[in-house]
């Protein structure tokens, strides 16, 4: 698909999700400018543009390849604020990033405006992707963008996840904070000397307690040999009791079971970054992520409304809908 294709797509899956507001659920502009964080000016051209297009007759008609049914259901079944469902080749992983990223910045950019705090998790591909496609602002739309979660892997990945950080805070026009300390380390002594001895640290730490949208990194329960090589230093026992316990899905390091619920396993005190408790208290916490391998772990934070707006695939959300309760 060429970029000017998935640009009408996406600006028509807009235009269907704000008609559909006003003419199916009744919402006012007003509302519908909070709801998906737009000015009501531009709802009110969003409405007209769904007239021209012929998509507003006497129903909602739905374009080809815009899946406001799958949409509606994830958001009624999970209590979503808001749910997008791209298609895309789930079988090529690289692109499947992408996708997933070029739509999270067509969708979610408007929604950005004016907000303080925005957590974000630079080793994530999609949403590396994402920060990639987002257009630069004309003025600045967001206060600060802080990371969520330390260093993980060698130094070059490191630098691009550092890089990644800042280019998002110079396409929103905002100030970059970053958390320059391991991901994960060996013991919780380590973790409370280098927050005692880093005020940068305690400084991205501390705004992680006020954030108005949080880009969380979505990751499954299995840990094995190939995270131990890259460097995290999780203790083997550690690992062997948080999978025996039950780990299907972790939101940047922190672990849940099927149901959604956190797990006790001791790990949490080897990681240097946001919290489950912070991110509870996030004004939207935003997950970008699909593909088979995260079917499951999608599902549990799904189950745990961990999740307030998630960008996905059709093959994720089909398979998430079609799961029980655990």
């Amino acid at each position: 698909m060429s970029p000017a294709a998935r640009d009408e797509i996406d600006h028509l899956r807009l235009v269907t999700k704000v008609a559909r507001l006003y003419h199916t659920q009744g919402l006012r502009q007003r509302e519908i400018g909070e709801r998906l964080r737009l000015s009501q000016s531009r709802v009110s051209r969003l409405l007209r543009a769904a007239e021209d297009a012929g998509i507003v007759k006497t129903v909602v008609v739905v374009p080809p390849q815009i899946h406001a049914d799958l949409e509606d259901q994830l958001e009624e079944r999970f209590g979503l604020v808001d749910a997008h469902v791209v298609d895309s080749d789930v079988e090529d992983e690289d692109a499947l990033h992408r996708d997933l990223g070029v739509a999270a910045a067509s969708f979610l950019q408007p929604t950005l405006q004016d907000a303080d705090v925005v957590g974000f998790t630079s080793w994530s591909r999609s949403l590396t992707a994402m920060v990639e496609a987002l257009e630069p602002v004309s003025r600045q739309a967001v206060g600060e963008i802080v990371e969520m979660l330390g260093d993980l892997g060698d130094p070059s990945t490191q630098h691009v996840a550092a890089r990644a950080t800042q280019r998002f805070a110079d396409r929103m026009g905002a100030r970059a904070v970053f958390l320059r300390t391991p991901g994960v380390v060996a013991a919780p002594a380590v973790r409370d000397a280098i927050l005692a001895q880093d005020p940068y640290s305690r400084e991205a730490m501390g705004r992680l307690d006020r954030l108005d949208v949080a880009f969380a990194g979505v990751g499954h329960g299995r840990l094995d040999e190939q995270l131990l090589r890259a460097g995290i230093p999780f203790d083997r026992e550690q690992l062997a009791r948080v999978q025996a316990d039950g780990a299907v899905a972790n939101l940047n390091f922190r672990f849940v079971d099927a149901g959604g619920r956190p797990l006790d396993s001791g790990l949490d005190e080897l990681v240097i970054g946001v919290t489950l408790e912070q991110l509870r208290n996030a004004g939207r916490t935003v997950a970008i992520a699909g593909g088979r391998a995260k079917h499951e772990a999608i599902h549990a934070l799904l189950l745990g409304r961990w999740i307030d707006v998630l960008v996905t695939d059709v093959a994720t959300a089909e398979h998430v809908l079609a799961q029980r309760a655990t």
